[in-house]
């Protein structure tokens, strides 16, 4: 029996099947042609989306104020000194000239034959300060906590207690050195200057603090005599940064000097004659800035044409025509160049204003003459049409911050109360010359809701100025404390004869209180265990509604215009405080607008969303078009086999 199709009858049975599932298979065609168009749409809002990301990311990088405020110090020899400068700086040139760096005391122990050597077990105390050596006294550096370091018998070694020192991050580095002969801890104040040279103190658990044995061989007091507290040598003495700027001698402790023109920071690197520093606007980084912005817009509007044009030439239409998220996209953009920015005082509220104009074929450019013009002659208010800024009108009411509700204005600020610093104040005492000993060396405070542990003071003989020293440093020393960011400062009250204690935390978390004290330690410096006064946070009103206070924060209203404005109270008095002009500049807007297009809920994502939901369909209905196609096939093939067998056996017949 013939089992080919046709073979028998002579019936091409392939050949009109093929026919036949053609014709059939031409719905299939079509599917595919609507799938390539929404994956052109599909590739198309890929484009339109990736244009917007890079628009977006030019635009916040323009939404820092500082970026069109940025000053320039430059020096004339970078080898002498460098230079920077912020935005307050006072312009002008200058001549500097460097004559001594600053440099930080080294001290060096004994030699030791190996650094797994013993040395010794118990506690040592790193303390800053100024040496006096013609008064022979040691004056701390009430700034710079003393910082103890527990060396236990794990850590005993030479090796060991560098470890301990390095460990510990109290202001000094440990190393060890070896001269050829021995090996030699070397303990390095880590801050230059004659305010931070070095006393360390030790509590020695063989018995003796001073003596050359034991922990106590690390001791350094520069007013003791060598070997009975003085057992380190000074390899390297702290001195002090010399500089004469435009003929005024400077002394300063740092290298880097901060205050000596206003707005600028030196950072001096060697010793050298007298040389020029100018300090200029950085009008390049205007430009730059102002030609990014062009450069993004114009490339993110050229991506919208082209996906939305029509081309008479090719007689093509771009895969967005029409689209409605296209067009949204395009007129929000020219929006929001074309409307003003609200001026906070400036003197400029529009791009044409710098010199930024719309051209006939929708982009942008930078008339050049134009934004020169306008950083020669309001050099800082070119920063409020791009940025976000807030321009208080009183000096001690600082912009902080400001948050997505916060509409543009002016507003009013009142102030009802002022932030205020816990405060803890002891009892007046008769002397000046206060003696602490055993009975008289241990307290422990609670600041800001922070427990320390129990302070030992350095025991001797104080001007009440030098126990202020010493209870400051010791405070805010301690380790609790410190990893909590909790520091106070301690005064002598001359009038009243008082100590006083002052968290350096604004508010009504602000509190201060002595928890527990030495049995002679009230009667010797007023000092008992009692609470202090808490702080008060700042209260008053911005725009007329009531605002938040937090420390010297106030903030706008919840509902109100000011909503989210955020203001620092510094100082001052309580009453009117005059006006905040908020706005919004252009980069902040377009920021705004860009995220609102891009996010998971926008336009965009909801087109694209569409999109492969109609393509998963189709893909679908592809799925299922072919399924019926196969079973076509199948019911056309046994047909005409069937039919093909038939007319073989009637030619056989």
């Amino acid at each position: 029996m013939l089992s080919s199709p046709g073979i028998g009858s002579g019936l091409d049975v392939n050949s009109i099947v093929s026919q036949l599932m053609a014709a059939e298979s031409r719905p299939l065609a079509a599917l595919n042609r609507k799938e390539a168009t929404y994956q052109i749409k599909l590739s198309a809002y890929g484009n339109l989306k990736g244009a917007l990301a890079s628009f977006q990311s030019a635009a916040r990088n323009l939404n820092d104020s500082a970026k069109f405020q940025k000053i320039n110090a430059t020096s004339a020899d970078t080898t002498l000194f460098s230079a920077t400068a912020e935005k307050t700086a006072a312009l002008g040139s200058y001549s500097v000239e460097v004559k001594q760096l600053a440099a930080s005391q080294k001290l060096a122990s004994k030699g030791f034959t190996n650094t797994t050597d013993a040395v010794g077990t118990g506690m040592l105390q790193i303390q800053f300060g100024t040496y006096d050596s013609g008064a022979n006294t040691f004056s701390l550096n009430a700034d710079k906590p003393a910082r103890s370091i527990a060396i236990d018998s794990s850590k005993q070694s030479l090796a060991g207690i560098r470890d301990a020192i390095n460990e510990a991050n109290a202001g000094v580095t440990a190393s060890i050195v070896n001269d050829g002969t021995a090996n030699k801890l070397v303990v390095t104040s880590s801050d230059t200057g004659t305010v931070n040279s070095l006393r360390i103190l030790v509590k020695d658990d063989d018995g003796n603090n001073t003596n050359d044995a034991g922990l106590s061989q690390l001791a350094y007091d520069p007013t003791a005599a060598a070997g009975s507290g003085k057992n380190l040598s000074e390899s390297t003495a702290a001195a002090d940064a010399k500089v004469v700027v435009d003929g005024v001698a400077l002394t300063k402790a740092s290298n880097t000097i901060k205050d000596a023109i206003e707005g600028v920071t030196l950072n001096l690197a060697k010793v050298g004659a007298a040389t020029k520093l100018a300090v200029e606007r950085d009008s390049g980084v205007v430009k730059n800035s102002a030609d990014a912005f062009v450069k993004a817009y114009n490339a993110a509007v050229k991506t919208l044409q082209g996906l939305t044009a029509y081309d008479p030439k090719t007689k093509q239409a771009g895969p967005l025509q029409g689209d409605a998220s296209a067009r949204t996209i395009a007129t929000q953009l020219r929006n929001v160049l074309n409307s003003a920015v609200p001026a906070v005082g400036g003197k400029f509220a529009s791009l044409s204003d710098i010199g930024i104009a719309f051209q006939k074929d929708g982009s942008i450019a930078v008339d050049s003459a134009k934004l020169q013009k306008a950083i020669d002659t309001n050099y800082n208010d070119i920063a409020d049409v791009f940025a976000v800024v807030g321009r208080p009108s009183d000096s001690a009411v600082k912009y902080s911050a400001a948050t997505a509700d916060t509409k543009p204005g002016k507003y009013a600020v009142d102030v009802t109360q002022l932030a205020s610093q816990a405060k803890y104040t002891g009892d007046a005492i008769a002397g000046t010359d206060i003696v602490i000993d055993a009975a008289s060396d241990n307290l422990a405070l609670k600041i800001d809701g922070v427990q320390s542990a129990t302070l030992s003071l350095t025991q001797g003989t104080y001007k009440v100025a030098d126990l202020a020293k010493e209870l400051q440093t010791q405070i805010n020393g301690d380790s609790a404390l410190r990893n909590a960011g909790v520091t106070v400062k301690v005064d002598y009250d001359a009038t009243n004869k008082k100590f006083l204690f002052t968290s350096s935390r604004y508010g009504a978390a602000s509190k201060a209180e002595v928890t527990s004290v030495d049995t002679d330690t009230l009667t010797k410096t007023g000092i008992g265990v009692k609470a202090g006064t808490d702080g008060v946070d700042v209260a008053g009103s911005i725009n007329g509604v009531s605002a938040t206070g937090s420390g010297q924060s106030l903030t706008g209203a919840a509902g109100d215009s000011s909503a989210g404005l955020k203001l620092q109270i510094t100082g001052g008095a309580t009453g009117a405080r005059g006006t905040v002009n908020f706005s919004r500049g252009y980069a902040q807007q377009l920021d705004k607008m860009a995220e609102t297009q891009l996010s998971g809920a926008g336009p965009i994502a909801s087109r694209t969303e569409g999109i492969n939901r109609s393509i998963e369909s189709l893909g679908e209905q592809r799925d299922a078009f072919i399924r019926r196609l196969t079973s076509m096939e199948k019911r056309y093939r046994a047909q005409f086999t069937a039919l093909d067998s038939m007319l073989s056996n009637m030619n056989r017949t």
